[in-house]
């Protein structure tokens, strides 16, 4: 069954505890853990506190784990920056062991110059898919790739190309950013839901409008027609909001943030009516 969470970044100024108490309050079933979140990341990655938060939230296990990716590239011309991002990728299916997570969302990373993807990135990108492979195969969570927004340098960045993926990629798995492929079309996201529903363990649910992304959802035709399609699909995993709050017009408090969830999840239910939990 569908279950609804929150990005852990949409609170990025925030404690652990307080995001687990906020993401509860909105009303969400459970939580994408950036590993990024900067109370964690900064603080030496304490794993033993993220499991204690975890502890005292029984109701939003299993989580799911986003990779590092900001400033990171596993197709990095530079060899040192590509090792330390593959280094960081296969940390977070070792975290995502750690708490019981059920979904792993890895980036396909880049070509460096902003230039067409040639042969030598995506052997880049082969060698860094042969490496999760071999992690996969100790983990129980899902390894899930997300597609990027369409940018001249892009690597996996349309249907046909991450469809390509997983047809060579069995145990791979695959997480759809609405709003990078918004920013193409709406036919763009039905076209990777017609393709790759069959491997689909995770969507970041978000609006692409007026060339803004991660804009939020409650309210939207096109996103209801999108919840409609991904119904149809038999889609059962996890949608999680990944909403950008520097697109507000002022620093939204923590009230304002959990009622803006609250909205969110109530819209979606709404669309999507008796396939969610409840």
């Amino acid at each position: 069954m569908v279950r609804l969470a929150a990005s852990s970044m949409f609170f990025h100024e925030y404690p652990l505890d307080e995001i687990f108490d906020l993401v509860a309050g909105a009303g969400l079933d459970t939580l994408e853990f950036w590993v990024e979140t900067p109370h964690f990341w900064i603080r030496g990655q304490p794993v033993a506190e993220l499991v204690a938060c975890i502890s005292r939230h029984p109701g939003m296990v299993p989580l799911s784990v986003h990779a590092p990716v900001l400033d990171l590239n596993p197709c990095s011309i530079n060899p040192k920056v590509a090792a330390i991002s593959v280094e960081y990728t296969l940390a977070s299916i070792t975290l995502a062991d750690r708490i019981g997570a059920a979904v792993v969302t890895v980036h396909p990373g880049r070509r460096t110059a902003k230039r067409p993807p040639s042969g030598a990135d995506f052997r880049r990108f082969d060698h860094y898919l042969s490496l999760l492979a071999e992690r996969a195969q100790g983990t129980q969570a899902r390894i899930a790739i997300e597609n990027m927004e369409e940018k001249v340098n892009s690597l996996i960045c349309t249907p046909e190309t991450v469809r390509d993926v997983l047809d060579r990629e069995p145990w791979l798995s695959f997480t759809l950013d609405v709003s990078h492929a918004m920013a193409k079309s709406l036919e763009a996201v039905a076209t990777y839901i017609e393709l790759c529903s069959d491997r689909l363990a995770m969507v970041h649910l978000s609006l692409a409008q007026d060339g803004t992304l991660h804009l939020p959802v409650d309210a939207s035709p096109e996103i209801a027609a999108i919840l409609r399609w991904l119904s149809d699909a038999g889609f059962d995993g996890i949608i999680t909001f990944e909403i950008e709050d520097r697109t507000f017009d002022h620093d939204l408090s923590s009230e304002e943030k959990l009622l803006i969830l609250s909205r969110q999840a109530s819209f979606v239910r709404d669309c999507l009516g008796e396939t969610l939990v409840l």
